[in-house]
Formats: C-alpha cells, sequence, structure tokens
C-alpha cells in the first residue's frame, strides 16, 4: 500500500474481554523499516514537543495514551491532526516541520521512526527548512 505524509493510518485493532491490542509491523502497516522506538510523555501543561523536520528519518507518530495534535508544514501548507486512538498513526515523511502540543494530563506519544538518531539529519531552524525545501524542489 503507497502512502502519502499526513496520512492516518489504522493499525489492526484485536478485541477481547481481558483487554485489546494492536500491532504495529514494519513494511506491512508500518511503510518503513523500524530502526529506532521512542516515546515523549509528562509533558507539562502548555509546552510542544517536535519543531523541526528530517532530511532521510521518516516517522510514525502514535498516541499510546491521551491525546495530543500534531501539525505539520511542508512549507506551503500546515494541517494539524488530533491523535488520541492507540490504533491509529500518522505518518509523517522527510522535509516535513512537525510540531507536537496540546498533550493530555497522561498522554503518551510513541514515535517508530525509519533512522538511527543522527543530529545532522534534523533541521531546528524554521528559516533553514524553508531553504531547505528551496534547494530540494
Amino acid at each position: 500500500m503507497k502512502y502519502s505524509a499526513g496520512t492516518v493510518i489504522d493499525l489492526p485493532k484485536m478485541f477481547d474481554p481481558r483487554g485489546n491490542l494492536t500491532v504495529a509491523e514494519q513494511f506491512k502497516n508500518v511503510p518503513f523499516g523500524i530502526k529506532r522506538v521512542y516515546w515523549v510523555y509528562d509533558v507539562p501543561g502548555g509546552e510542544s514537543r517536535g519543531g523541526h523536520a528530517h532530511k532521510e528519518c521518516k516517522e510514525f507518530i502514535i498516541a499510546v495514551s491521551g491525546s495530543f495534535h500534531v501539525t505539520l508544514d511542508d512549507g506551503t501548507d500546515k494541517k494539524s491532526y488530533l491523535l488520541n486512538h492507540p490504533y491509529q498513526g500518522l505518518l509523517v515523511d522527510t522535509g516535513v516541520w512537525r510540531t507536537l502540543d496540546d498533550f493530555s494530563s497522561g498522554a503518551v506519544c510513541l514515535v517508530l521512526a525509519s533512522e538511527l538518531y543522527e543530529e545532522s539529519d534534523y533541521i531546528r531552524d524554521y528559516a533553514e527548512f524553508l531553504d531547505y525545501l528551496k534547494c530540494s524542489r
């Protein structure tokens, strides 16, 4: 299946009276190989996370608990997504600025990343991001 950046993907949800289970599998319902997994939690009220773009790393963002908004900016258009279901993930492609905010109390953001951590892959300045887009188009 082919997905574009900013696609919300439903993951398989197995219902069970003892508690539900959801699975994320690389190249199956996550459209890339997973090299790194990290999670963000205990975000104080009013704070935001992200505020960067990646040159090579794709991400799949899941609200495994609680809720938060993810705003994606491709340099031309911005779109905000509410993530609040542990059986859905948001695909974030390369060259897309992302900001996460409005975290509910107890929210946990799980990120599946296509690449290992490499500081040089990050674009942390918005003006640099816009210049990067001009050069890559």
